[in-house]
């Protein structure tokens, strides 16, 4: 029976993922050259993260002529999703304004983007009207 999709990565992963997001399809040593910029990481290492994340059906593989080929099979944008709503059900209780509390209080987020943020919180009351 196959794997579900599943939507929460280790570390590793998440970078993996990224890399793929990024660029669309990759093989292993693509990936792994991208990765360099964080970390460098053996060959072997990025082929099991990659084929673990196949058997997990959030990537598909093809070959092209010797090399396997792999590409994204979930939207970035659903995964942070399903990521942060993970967080702020098992951390924050459910609440995302908690998260946001958090953040703040933790003087996490810089005056720029706390700006932003005021905007974009001033477009979502505008658009709710």
């Amino acid at each position: 029976m196959a794997k579900r999709k599943r939507r929460e990565f280790s570390p590793l992963q998440a970078m993996v993922m990224k890399v793929l997001w990024e660029r669309g399809e990759s093989t292993v040593s693509e990936v792994q050259q991208q990765l360099k910029d964080e970390r460098t990481f053996a060959h072997n290492t990025v082929a099991t993260v990659l084929t673990r994340l196949v058997d997990d059906r959030v990537v598909a593989v093809r070959k092209i002529g010797r090399a396997n080929t792999y590409r994204p099979t979930v939207a970035e944008r659903a995964v942070k999703s399903t990521m942060v709503m993970g967080l702020v059900s098992r951390m924050f209780e459910g609440s995302p304004s908690a998260l946001v509390h958090h953040l703040l209080s933790e003087g996490e987020i810089d005056p720029a983007e706390l700006e932003s943020l005021a905007r974009l919180v001033g477009r979502s009351k505008k658009s709710d009207k």
